[in-house]
C-alpha cells in the first residue's frame, strides 16, 4: 500500500505576529533551527516516504514560497485552495487528488508548523498508525502525553481498550474535547487518559472518503462534482467554482467527533505546535534569568522575558519581568506573557483602523 502525506500550509500564524505576517506566515519562518518549519516537516516525512508522495495544501499566495523553499517537491503536488474553508474541505480536496494518483493509499495528514524533536520515534509511530489504519473503518490520530495543564490545546479522551503494537499502546478513543479552562485541564492531566490533540491523522484515502459521504454529505457531493471535472480542459475553473460552495468546517468537528472507531496512539515526541510566542519558553534555550533572547539585546535585571530583535537594532531592557518584546522593521510588539494567546485582538484592531500594511 502506498503511503502519502498531506501537509496543511495555508494558515497565517496570527498569534506569532509581528514576525509572522500575511506575506510570510509562521510555517515559512525559521523558528527553531536553521530551516523553516515547513522545510523541517517535509524533511521529517522523507525518512518514511518519497517526496513524490508528499502533498502540500495551501493558497495561491504561498505557492511561490513553497516552490522556493522546497524546490525538490513536484509542482503538481502543491494543491491550491481557492479560499480558506477550514480543515475538512482542505483534506477533502487533497483526498480526491491523491485518490486519482494513488488509488490504494494511506494518508498521513499533519500541520506544517509543528516542532517534533524525537523524529525517530515519530516515524516509528507513524508506521504503527499506518498499520492500524489498514482496516477500512479505522481512523487514527496521534495524542501527545500532556506534561502540564495546557488550556490552548484540544484534548482526546481514551477508553480502557488498549492494544500493544511494537511496544506502543494503541487506545480506542472515547471523545474529543475542546480547549478546557485551567481547572478542567488539570483534571485531564491527572486522569492519565487524556492526551493533547496533535492534529495529526492517519487513514486510508478510501476510508476518509466514506466518512465524508456519511458524515459530511454536502462536502462529499461537492468533491464528487470536482472529480467529474478531472478530465475536462476547464478542470481548475470548475474546482475553484465548486470549492467556493464548501462550508467552513473543521475535520475534528465534522468527522473526528462523530466517527467510530477512532484510535489514538499516545506519544512522547518533544512535540510543540508553536501556537504563540510563549512556545519559545519551551523550545528555546533560556539564560540564567529565564529569558529567551534572540538578536542584539542588552538586558539588566530582566527576568522570564522573550525578547527578539529582527533588524539588527539594539533592544535594551531594565527591570522588566514576564514580557514579550519583538521588534521588526515596521512594528514593535510589547505585551505580557499571559496575553500571548490574545495577540489576534491587535490584528483585529489593525483591520478596524484600515492599517492592513501591518498585517
Amino acid at each position: 500500500m502506498t503511503i502519502t502525506a498531506v501537509i496543511m500550509a495555508g494558515g497565517k500564524g496570527e498569534r506569532f505576529w509581528p514576525k509572522s505576517r500575511t506575506h510570510l506566515p509562521k510555517q515559512f519562518l525559521n523558528i527553531s533551527g536553521n530551516k523553516s518549519m515547513i522545510q523541517q516537516t517535509v524533511e521529517r516525512l522523507e525518512a518514511l516516504i518519497n517526496i513524490s508522495q508528499i502533498f502540500i495544501v495551501t493558497n495561491e499566495q504561498y505557492a511561490e514560497l513553497i516552490r522556493g523553499q522546497l524546490p525538490h517537491l513536484p509542482v503538481e503536488n502543491i494543491i491550491i485552495e481557492p479560499i480558506g474553508r477550514n480543515t475538512a474541505p482542505c483534506i477533502g480536496l487533497a483526498s480526491i487528488i491523491i485518490e486519482e494518483k494513488f488509488p490504494d493509499s494511506t494518508m498521513i495528514v499533519l500541520p506544517s508548523d509543528h516542532i517534533i524533536k524525537n523524529e525517530e520515534s515519530f516515524i516509528h509511530i507513524l508506521k504503527i498508525a499506518v498499520d492500524v489504519a489498514r482496516d477500512d473503518r479505522n481512523l487514527v490520530t496521534l495524542g501527545i502525553n500532556p506534561t502540564y495543564p495546557e488550556t490552548g490545546y484540544g484534548y482526546i479522551q481514551s477508553m480502557n481498550q488498549i492494544q500493544i503494537i511494537n511496544e506502543f499502546e494503541v487506545h480506542k478513543v472515547s471523545r474529543f474535547v475542546e480547549k478546557p479552562n485551567l481547572e478542567t485541564a488539570q483534571a485531564y492531566v491527572e486522569s492519565g487518559n487524556f492526551f493533547w490533540n496533535s492534529g495529526i491523522f492517519v487513514w486510508k484515502t478510501s476510508t476518509i472518503r466514506k466518512y465524508f459521504q456519511e458524515l459530511l454529505p454536502q462536502v462529499h457531493d461537492i468533491l464528487e462534482t470536482m472529480k467529474q471535472a478531472f478530465d475536462l480542459t476547464n478542470r481548475e475553473e470548475i474546482i475553484k467554482m465548486e470549492f467556493l460552495k464548501m462550508p467552513d468546517q473543521s475535520i475534528d468537528y465534522g468527522i473526528m467527533e462523530k466517527a467510530s472507531p477512532i484510535y489514538v496512539i499516545p506519544c512522547k515526541l518533544g512535540w510543540d505546535d508553536v501556537g504563540s510566542w510563549t512556545a519559545l519558553d519551551r523550545i528555546s534555550g533560556r539564560d540564567e534569568n529565564g529569558n529567551v533572547i534572540r538578536g542584539k539585546i542588552l538586558n539588566i535585571d530582566t527576568k522570564r522575558c522573550i525578547i527578539e530583535s529582527n533588524n539588527g537594532k539594539l533592544i535594551a531592557t531594565l527591570g522588566i519581568e514576564d514580557l514579550i518584546v519583538v521588534d521588526t522593521d515596521d512594528v514593535t510588539l510589547i505585551c505580557t506573557k499571559d496575553k500571548a494567546q490574545e495577540i489576534k485582538l491587535l490584528l483585529k484592531e489593525l483591520r478596524s483602523q484600515n492599517l492592513h500594511h501591518y498585517l
